[in-house]
Order: structure tokens, then sequence, then C-alpha cells
């Protein structure tokens, strides 16, 4: 493998990729963002921070490239630009969105074959956690590769796993996003119960984080549920929809079942006639309260 350069390319400055960027920005690495819509680029240059006109310009201008996407299309487009253009510097990619596991592999390949490395590497945790590099990452693929970008990782985490083979850190994130749909559902009930049965919620949420039933999700979703705030959001259940359906694929091809997931993604379905797509997935204590 040559030498990788530290010049940084991110695409994609959503709710997670915006806070990558800032927290590369705060490190020594020369770093430059680019994302499809023009007002979020001019916030950042605003801030005193660069991105680029084109996604061509970023990845002529790019060893590393970090995606951040939303969508299996979004990663087939960017891997399509950077293999049509004759003078990307593109060497490797750390890829840390939560898609297919089909599209990741697809992808991994056509880089592959024309010697660019890439990284599988989602990962796990809310907006606000992105903000203050509370995260967590699961890197899989070439561990020689994740060795040399592991100080870039962790100018953005708070832990960098390696998972083994290409792939293995998309199948963790999607059992932990399992999980966390779980968690999210079990804290609006834990809260609901705390309502009607007339208890102080400030003070049940104190004594629920302290103690043995408490969760991460719940001590960053619980409040927002009390307060009956959804916004800011840290993960909008329109976006959750899509990681819903990967975790639903995931069960099925392996032909076991999860009943606990089961029920929760109802929920979340149900949640769909409330009007909450682009609340915090913490809104699913609103289909609670008027339906259960």
């Amino acid at each position: 493998m040559k030498n990788i350069k530290t010049n940084i390319g991110l695409v994609g400055l959503g709710i997670i990729g915006s806070s990558i960027f800032r927290n590369i920005n705060l490190t020594n690495y020369q770093s430059q963002g680019f994302d499809i819509d023009k007002s979020c680029m001019d916030k950042f240059n605003s801030e005193g921070l660069k991105t680029t006109s084109s996604i061509d310009e970023l990845i002529e201008n790019t060893s590393i490239l970090i995606t951040s996407l939303p969508s299996n299309q979004a990663l087939d487009e960017t891997i399509f630009a950077i293999l049509s253009n004759d003078n990307s510097n593109v060497e490797a990619i750390i890829e840390t969105s939560t898609l297919s596991l089909e599209c990741k592999l697809r992808n991994e390949k056509k880089v592959s074959d024309h010697g660019i490395m890439m990284l599988d590497c989602p990962i796990s945790g809310t907006g606000k956690q992105a903000e203050i590099g509370d995260i967590v990452l699961y890197a899989s693929g070439s561990k020689e590769l994740y060795e040399s970008v592991l100080p870039i990782l962790k100018a953005f985490s708070r832990e960098a796993f390696y998972m083994g083979k290409f792939g293995n850190g998309t199948k963790v994130k999607l059992i932990a996003n399992l999980l966390v749909s779980i968690h999210n559902v079990a804290s609006a009930e834990a809260i609901r119960l705390g309502l009607e049965s007339g208890l102080d919620l400030n003070k049940l949420y104190d004594v629920i984080a302290s103690g043995a039933g408490t969760s991460k999700i719940f001590e960053l979703r619980a409040p927002m549920m009390i307060e009956g705030d959804y916004l800011p959001a840290t993960m909008k259940m329109d976006v959750w929809k899509k990681d819903l359906k990967l975790i639903r694929e995931m069960v099925n091809s392996y032909d076991i079942d999860s009943p606990l997931f089961k029920l929760t993604d109802d929920l979340y379905k149900e949640a769909e006639d409330y009007e909450l797509e682009h609340l915090d997935t913490a809104s699913i204590y609103e289909l609670l309260k008027k339906k259960y």
C-alpha cells in the first residue's frame, strides 16, 4: 500500500457528516467538504471552513475521502464520480454511512479493481454525540488501511473497533441499531408509565439514569420525551425508516425470529401516520400517548 497523504475530503454534510467535518477541522489535517445542498456549504464557508464547488474538485484534491451519505444511490453516484474522473487523487475511502451490505460490497469491488482501498466504517451514535466526537466506529476491511487511518478516525470518534473482513462493520451496525430501536421504544414506555403513575418525570429520569435500568438511548432521548421537544433531531424519523428496513432485511436473510424487533418495527410503521417524519425518533413517545 502506498503511503497515504493526509489531505482529507468529506462527501455528505448532513447531521453526522457535518460533525465529522467540524471535528476533523479542529485537528492539523487539511480537509474540505462537499454536499449537494449549496446552502449547507455556504454555512460552513461562513464559519471559515473550506468546501468545494463540485465533487470533481473535491476528489481531484483529496487522497482520503470520507463518505457520510443518506442512501445506496448516493454512494453509487459518489463512486461513479471518482472512477470516471481521470484526475482523481483518491487513494482510500472511509465509508461511514448506514447502507445495505450489498451496496457496500458492490462498490468496494469497483474501487478495488481500480487500486483504491475502501474501509466499511459505519457509526454508532446520535447527531448530538457526533458533535462532541462521542461516537463509536465499526471498521472492517483491510487491517493495514485501518491502522493507517486510525489517527483520522480518532479525530472524530471515541472508539474505532476493527471488526475483520469488509462488511462486518455494517453487520455490527445493524445489530446495534436493532438494540437502539428497542431501547428507544422501551424508554418511551418507561416515561409513559411514570407520567400515568403521577411521578415527577425529571426525578424519575435522574434515578433511572443512575441505575441498572438505564441505557445510552434512555439517557439521550428520555429528556426529549419529558419535554415534548424533538427538535433539533439527532435522528429523524424518516431517516430511521431506512435503517429499520436494513435491519429487517438482515433478520430475514438469516431466517430467524426477532419478536421484540418485530413489535418495535410495527410501532415505527404506525408512527408514519402521525406527521413525525422530521422529528427525532424520541417522538415515538407521542404515538404511545395518543394510541396506547
